[in-house]
C-alpha cells in the first residue's frame, strides 16, 4: 500500500522546512518496492535498482523528462563498454559496425511499436529539436513545392498553420521569417478563447476557416502544446480531434508529435508527410530528433538543391531530408549517446507491451489515459474546493502536460515548494504562463502519479475553506 500523506499539519513536516531524511526515503522506498521493471537478461533487477537509484527524485518535469530506472543503470554499462568493443559508447565511431548495426535496430523498434511501413516512410535521425524543425519543414517543404509548381509566385505559395500554443505559434512566425511563401491561418484557438488571447482550447472542426488551401506547399500543426497543455483529441469522432476527413488528396501534412511521440498511435499516420518529435519527453535524452518521412514525397528523383533554380531557399546540407535519406542518417556525425539510451527505452517499451499481452502502443495508451484519469480527478476536486483552477477547457485538456493554477496569494509558490520539499520535481509552469505543469510522460509511472495525487488531496484539505 503507498504511503499516504497526512490529514493535517501537525503530523507532517510545515511546508516551510524539508521533510527528514527518514520520511524522505520511507516515501521513496515504498514507491520503489512498487515499481514494475519488467524481468530482462538486458536489464537489472529490481532490487538491484533500487538500491542504486534509492535517492532520486520525482521527475514530472516538460522536458528532459524522467528516463527509466532500469535503463539508466543499463546505459551505465555501455558508457563503459558498448557491446563488448572495449570503448564506451560516448567514444565509439558512428561508422562502426556495433553502432549502425544498433541503429538499424532503434528503426525497427520504433518501426514495429508505431506500424511504420518501409514501403511508404523513412525513419530518421538527427539533431536540433522541434525547433530546428521549424525551419527545416519549411525549406523542404518549399523546396519539393517549387519543383512540382515552378511558376508560382510566393504569394501564390501557401503554408497553411493551425495555431494551438505556444510551439505551433512559434513554428508559425518561422515561416513568415523565412519567407519563400504565404503563410495561411486557418484556424487559431485564441479566437475562441476567453480573452480572445490565451491557447486554452483546440478549434472545434467546424471552426476552420474555410478550408485547406487547394494545393498548398504543407499543412501544420502540434499534436500536443507542452506549454499550453492543449492536444488533439485521440478520438477522431470528437469535435476537437484534427480534421483528417478535410484535408485535400495527398496532402502535405507536417505533424509535431515532439510531446506525445511514443505515448500512444499516431493517428492517420500515413496521411502525413511528414512527422517530428524531440526524443527528451518519452524517448530519450535531449539532443535527438526522429523523422517519419514520406517516401514518395522524397524519392529519388526529387533534387531539391534543383528548386534553387526556379527560386526557392537554398536548404542547408544537414537540414536536407534528402541527405538524410540519401545518408541513412550518417551524412555527419549523429546524436550517438541519446540514440543509444532512446534504444534502450525501445527495448523496455517492447518489453513491457509484449508481457500486457499487446501490441504497438495500446499499453502505452492504456497507462497514458490511467495517469491522466487520475490528476485530472484530483483537479476537478481542487477545482470544486476552491484551491485549484483549470486552464484548459473540457476536450482539449492534454494527457502528456496538466496545468492549472492555485487560488490565491502566494499558494503557487507554496504548492510548488511543497512538491519539492516531497522530491517531486519540475512541475512549475512555463514561464510565460506561470502556474503549475505536470508531466506525465511514459517513465513517469502510475505510483509516481498517485504519490502526486495524494499531494494534490493533502494540499486541498490544509487549504480548502469548504
Amino acid at each position: 500500500m503507498l504511503t499516504s500523506y497526512p490529514e493535517t499539519s501537525e503530523s507532517l513536516a510545515s511546508d516551510s522546512s524539508p521533510p527528514t531524511d527518514i520520511s524522505c526515503h520511507q516515501r521513496l522506498a515504498d514507491l520503489k518496492s512498487q515499481l514494475c521493471v519488467p524481468p530482462s537478461i538486458c536489464f537489472p533487477s529490481r532490487r538491484h535498482s533500487f538500491i542504486f537509484m534509492i535517492d532520486r527524485a520525482l521527475n514530472f518535469g516538460a522536458g528532459p523528462s524522467a528516463l527509466p530506472e532500469a535503463v539508466l543503470q543499463e546505459a551505465t554499462k555501455g558508457l563503459l563498454n558498448f557491446q563488448d568493443t572495449g570503448l564506451g559508447i560516448a567514444e565509439i565511431s558512428h561508422r562502426s559496425q556495433e553502432f549502425t548495426k544498433f541503429l538499424e535496430g532503434v528503426e525497427e523498434d520504433i518501426r514495429d511499436l508505431l506500424n511504420v511501413t518501409k514501403e511508404t516512410h523513412h525513419v530518421l535521425f538527427t539533431q536540433g529539436g522541434g525547433s530546428t524543425q521549424f525551419s527545416a519543414v519549411v525549406l523542404n517543404m518549399l523546396a519539393r513545392h517549387h519543383l512540382l509548381h515552378p511558376h508560382l509566385k510566393p504569394e501564390e505559395r501557401m503554408m497553411d498553420y493551425v495555431l494551438t500554443g505556444s510551439w505551433s505559434k512559434k513554428a508559425m512566425e518561422e515561416a513568415k521569417r523565412l519567407g519563400g511563401g504565404t503563410v495561411n491561418v486557418i484556424a487559431d484557438a485564441r479566437t475562441s478563447s476567453d480573452d480572445g488571447k490565451s491557447f486554452d482550447n483546440i478549434p472545434a472542426r467546424n471552426s476552420y476557416k474555410d478550408e485547406f488551401s487547394k494545393n498548398p506547399a504543407l499543412i501544420y500543426y502540434c499534436a500536443n502544446e507542452t506549454v499550453d497543455g492543449v492536444e488533439f483529441n485521440d478520438d477522431l469522432d470528437s469535435d476537437t480531434s484534427f480534421p483528417f476527413d478535410a484535408l485535400p488528396d495527398d496532402a502535405p501534412l507536417v505533424g509535431d508529435y515532439s510531446s506525445s511521440f511514443m505515448s500512444r498511435p499516431i493517428p492517420h499516420l500515413e496521411k502525413h508527410a511528414v512527422i517530428y518529435a524531440g526524443a527528451q519527453k518519452n524517448l530519450g535524452p535531449a539532443g535527438l530528433t526522429i523523422l517519419i518521412v514520406r517516401k514518395k514525397d522524397f524519392n529519388n528523383e526529387v533534387n531539391l538543391d534543383q528548386a534553387a533554380q526556379y527560386g526557392a531557399i537554398p536548404i542547408p546540407l544537414c537540414l536536407s531530408y534528402k541527405t538524410l535519406i540519401d545518408h541513412k542518417s550518417l551524412y555527419n556525425t549523429p546524436p550517438v549517446l541519446p540514440i543509444y539510451i532512446s534504444g534502450l527505452v525501445l527495448k523496455r517499451m517492447k518489453q513491457q507491451t509484449e508481457e500486457n499481452g499487446m501490441k504497438g502502443l495500446d499499453y502505452y495508451a492504456r497507462c497514458t489515459n490511467s495517469k491522466a484519469a487520475k490528476l485530472y480527478a484530483a483537479l476537478k476536486e481542487g477545482q470544486a474546493r476552491g484551491v485549484f483552477k483549470g486552464k484548459v477547457r473540457e476536450g482539449s485538456a492534454s494527457k502528456m502536460n496538466i496545468v492549472f493554477d492555485v487560488v490565491g496569494d502566494g499558494k503557487t509558490a507554496k504548492f510548488i515548494t511543497g512538491a519539492e520539499q516531497r522530491r517531486m520535481k519540475g512541475i512549475k509552469g512555463h514561464r510565460s504562463v506561470g502556474g503549475v505543469r505536470v508531466s506525465l510522460y511514459n517513465a513517469v509511472t502510475e505510483q509516481e502519479v498517485d504519490l502526486f495525487v495524494q499531494y494534490m488531496k493533502y494540499f486541498i484539505n490544509e487549504n480548502s475553506k469548504q
